[in-house]
């Protein structure tokens, strides 16, 4: 019987990435029928599920951190690419895309994902516990690139406005890959000790006991599965975007909910790998992904855009508003007081929760 449900499971998770890149490819540039929108959002799901199963079987295999690693990489790969694509379309509104598409997901990472993590693993075991030295690492060079990318981009003088002169967009942008580059190294090779999962009594675990490694040929084929599923799950978020726009605008909320959701959507297999992990008393796998999303999301996002700004016409806004910039510092110093202990009770991951419900309120009615 068992072997008969992870057949099945393999044949699913094999087949939703293929139907999803198709349908993609069916319907991309078109506008959507009501049932067609039903369907890709069926598929969507099917595809997020199958992202994280094959995201889970790559990282069971190269081992941590290299697994939270890839779909981390993943992920931000092609949403990279999403938006340099839909700044491509031009409009007016492809000036901040930018600049609201990496706020969202680091408010989404460092609020969202971080806190439902650690409210699970503290409510099913006790205590969340995790590495300080490594998480603390990573919370560092999130807010590191946050602030050079998003904050001093309101207060420079060289332009008018929230922007960057070309000497500075070149310097954020080679500052972006220089500390991202950084810290992959500094997590995978010389102290990728400080971020592997810890038990109660601060001990390494450096293997997973309960289950057998996959073969290298499983792995190989679940991550270009994972590449089709990611590519099916951004790739059709944009195909119903437009039905998602109506629907905010007939609503009359303001139109950077549509990020909002889109974001939402494309950090679905993430969200969903970080929380098994929590479940499992895996924190800081969970942290590993959530900070390292938000790390990737500005260290390749900000060099990508920079280049793409060389062709593309109008003026690229980076700088955060007023309110923005006090949900960043907040976050910041709030994550700080989290990772500090190495251990959290469900009233950390509470307090990360309501600054997210306070982000998602305020881009409702801002």
């Amino acid at each position: 019987m068992l072997a008969r449900l992870r057949s099945l499971t393999a044949r699913w998770t094999a087949a939703v990435p293929v139907a999803a890149v198709v349908l993609l490819v069916l319907t991309w540039g078109r506008d959507l029928p009501g049932v067609l929108v039903a369907l890709v959002t069926l598929v969507l799901a099917g595809a997020v599920l199958s992202a994280v199963h094959h995201a889970e079987v790559v990282a069971h295999r190269v081992g941590e951190p290299f697994g939270s690693l890839v779909l981390a990489v993943a992920v931000t790969v092609i949403e990279v690419a999403l938006i340099v694509t839909l700044m491509a379309d031009g409009g007016d509104k492809s000036s901040t895309l930018a600049r609201d598409t990496v706020f969202a997901a680091v408010m989404i990472t460092c609020n969202g994902i971080l806190g439902l993590c650690l409210l699970v693993g503290s409510l099913r075991h006790g205590l969340a516990v995790f590495n300080p030295e490594g998480t603390g690492a990573a919370l560092a060079t999130v807010a590191t690139l946050a602030t050079l990318s998003l904050v001093l981009p309101t207060f420079t003088t060289s332009k008018p406005g929230p922007e960057f002169s070309t000497a500075q967009l070149t310097f954020a942008a080679l500052a972006s890959l220089l500390l991202y580059g950084l810290f992959v190294a500094t997590q995978t090779m010389r102290h990728r000790d400080y971020f592997l999962p810890i038990t109660r009594q601060g001990e390494v675990i450096t293997a997973d006991e309960h289950a057998e490694a996959p073969t290298s040929r499983t792995a190989a084929v679940s991550l270009g599965l994972l590449g089709l599923a990611l590519v099916g799950v951004v790739g059709l978020a944009k195909g119903v975007s437009p039905t998602i726009e109506s629907g905010v605008q007939a609503a009359g909320l303001p139109h950077a909910v549509v990020g909002v959701v889109i974001a939402l959507l494309v950090l679905l297999p993430e969200t969903i790998a970080a929380l098994r992990a929590a479940r499992r008393d895996r924190v800081q796998t969970s942290l590993n992904l959530a900070l390292g999303s938000a790390m990737a999301s500005i260290g390749l996002t900000i060099p990508a855009v920079a280049l793409a700004s060389l062709w593309l016409s109008g003026p690229l806004v980076l700088g955060l508003g007023a309110t923005h910039m006090v949900l960043l510092a907040l976050t910041v110093v709030v994550a700080s007081l989290t990772v500090v202990p190495g251990r959290a009770t469900p009233l950390q991951g509470g307090v990360h929760l309501v600054i997210f419900a306070a982000y998602l309120e305020l881009a409702v009615t801002p």
